[in-house]
């Protein structure tokens, strides 16, 4: 069994709904100014204590039964986030004692932002194609609410918090045709949280460490490198843009969805945007987005999707799957 496929799909969003009309009496913002500018209308959030490995615990459980195998089928948890719950040990060690499996199988968290979930499923790939996984879990969780400035208004009317995951499973189909995974830390400064472990530790527990953001720079260099990265998927499996079922793509902004959608020659009804309903849930937007479209029915077996995310980093990155 030399390829990797999608079997199963899951997905979990918290209870806490937060509407951009409350965010107006929270910030200097609008409901229309949100709506125009983002396409966002509402955002989910965790409840306090929730955490992001409650998240990826009921987003796995949900693509495990999809998947129709016992949680100790999993022989590699892949969990990509940027809002562990600690700093050690990883989501994916916590998440695989949640689902009690008891195999001694590898479990490890990725860290790129809103790219994760595509370095996530590359790395998946890569396994069982070397044969060393068979059934792989992939899980992007955030709890972006908590790294969140709610008094600046760039960045608290942007984001989410959800989890999405796949199981990967060894096949003897092609199902992941390609990934494609970039990144460029010279752009580091433009999308960031400038305090961490080694740096301002003791400034981010006195302080809090929030997410910064330059958004018109940020949006310049997103579209660029999405539009590069769907030329380099269709140029690695010699196809067509119009042989592309379905645009699966990262959920921060309608307007990059729509320049990205553009570049396909698609048309909305042919791209899954789910960004009204959840905001901007980073490692966890795509798998979000799959699993409602998969629940829903318009995504169908054996259709090819074109799956792209962007994030701090800069990272992005693209994957050519049939489902």
């Amino acid at each position: 069994m030399n390829y990797a496929r999608i079997v199963g799909t899951g997905s979990y969003l918290p209870a806490r709904v937060l509407e951009n009309s409350e965010l107006e009496q929270m910030v200097d913002t609008t409901d229309q100014w949100i709506r125009e500018r983002t396409g966002i209308e509402r955002r989910h959030i965790a409840a306090e204590g929730e955490t992001t490995c409650d998240l990826a615990e009921s987003a796995a459980r949900h693509a495990i039964e999809a998947a129709g195998i016992e949680a100790n089928d999993i022989d590699l948890i892949i969990v990509a986030t940027t809002t562990a719950d600690c700093v050690f040990p990883s989501v994916a060690c916590l998440l695989q004692q949640r689902l009690k499996i008891t195999n001694a199988s590898p479990a490890f968290d990725v860290q790129a932002v809103c790219a994760g979930f595509v370095y996530a499923l590359g790395i998946a790939n890569t396994f069982i194609k070397a044969g060393s996984a068979r059934n792989v879990l992939v899980v992007g969780a955030e709890t972006f609410s908590r790294i969140l400035n709610w008094k600046d208004r760039n960045t608290c009317v942007l984001f989410g918090d959800g989890a999405g995951a796949v199981v990967v499973q060894a096949s003897e189909t092609p199902g992941i045709h390609s990934t494609h995974l970039h990144a460029d830390g010279r752009y580091a400064e433009l999308l960031h949280v400038p305090q961490g472990i080694s740096r301002g530790y003791t400034e981010m527990q006195e302080q809090g460490a929030f997410v910064e953001m330059r958004g018109s720079e940020v949006f310049r260099t997103a579209v660029t490198k999405l539009s590069e990265v769907v030329d380099e998927a269709l140029l690695a499996n010699n196809l067509d843009k119009s042989e592309i079922d379905w645009l699966v793509p990262h959920q921060a902004n309608l307007r990059i969805i729509k320049a990205t959608a553009r570049k396909l020659s698609m048309t909305l009804d042919k791209v899954v945007v789910t960004v009204q309903d959840h905001g901007n849930t980073s490692a966890a937007s795509i798998p979000l987005a799959l699993d409602v479209a998969v629940r829903d029915g318009r995504i169908k077996a054996g259709e090819k999707l074109l799956l792209e995310g962007f994030g701090g980093g800069f990272t992005w990155g693209g994957a050519l799957i049939t489902l």
